[in-house]
């Protein structure tokens, strides 16, 4: 499944994709990654539902200009933008890393209403970052100077981390190409340095009015987000469950894709086959 559509939106140009048909099902990805993470999944998907994928400003084949903010803020905006464009009413969102501070936002905040929300080892609240986090955050504009390969084997290590099982070279680099061009190497700082965990203290004020169906699901071995933070926002979230998903890191995507589809496959409504 390609992105071969766009939407243009505030100076920015929102890559976007869609295939299948059947109930709308809408997949965010997080920080550093994009899109690509849910392809295999969306080509799965698409027997039964209308599967939307995008890549938000500033990653994948979106845009990446130094003047667009990247913050939660901004990304909520643009997501209820999108939807709104694609005229969905009420999908299912799952959401991954950041995607699930964007969505929260965009349903606690902006008020879009959803079907139901599936949260894959999310950035959600605080607290939340690395100390490489604090470091970009420290030193943006050193790191935008680096040497590319210096910088790509920087980029190459940091998600590297992120897989408790160890990722394939074909899918390392799919998630690494973005991230590498001239465009790519300032858009990779400018993201972390944008990091606002105000935005997360605002959603974890409102998680308590959420009216939606809601399914957490994190990797046990996540060395990124302990499962500490995974319990304590199961605590925040009225009537949601947890599932904890052993042999997984962060990128559940790949350490664990068939735990990951049958999660999904169980949370969605079942098909309507005639």
């Amino acid at each position: 499944m390609e992105l071969t559509e766009r939407f243009e939106w505030r100076g920015r140009r929102i890559a976007w994709g869609r295939t299948g048909s059947g109930p709308d099902v809408v997949l965010c990805h997080g920080t550093p990654f994009s899109s690509v993470l849910w392809r295999p999944f969306a080509e799965a998907l698409s027997r039964d539902f209308t599967v939307h994928l995008w890549d938000m400003p500033g990653y994948g084949l979106s845009s990446k200009h130094a003047e667009h903010p990247v913050d939660f803020g901004a990304q909520a905006d643009a997501f209820a933008a999108l939807l709104g464009h694609w005229g969905l009413e009420r999908p299912h969102v799952i959401a991954h890393d950041f995607g699930g501070a964007v969505s929260l936002r965009t349903h606690l905040t902006l008020g879009v209403p959803y079907a139901s929300l599936m949260l894959v080892d999310v950035v959600a609240i605080p607290p939340s970052g690395s100390p490489f986090f604090r470091f970009v955050q420290d030193n943006p504009e050193v790191l935008d100077g680096l040497p590319a390969y210096i910088h790509e084997s920087i980029v190459r290590a940091y998600i590297r981390g992120a897989s408790h099982r160890g990722l394939r070279d074909e899918d390392l680099d799919a998630l690494v190409r973005p991230w590498t061009d001239g465009d790519g190497q300032p858009a990779f700082y400018r993201q972390i340095a944008q990091y606002d965990e105000r935005f997360l203290e605002e959603n974890e004020r409102r998680l308590e009015n959420i009216d939606v169906p809601v399914r957490i699901v994190w990797g046990l071995q996540d060395t990124w987000i302990p499962t500490t933070t995974a319990e304590r926002l199961r605590g925040l979230i009225p009537g949601t469950d947890l599932n904890l998903v052993d042999g997984a890191g962060h990128l559940m995507h790949y350490d664990a894709p068939v735990a990951l589809m049958n999660e999904i496959r169980t949370w969605l409504p079942a098909p309507q086959r005639p």
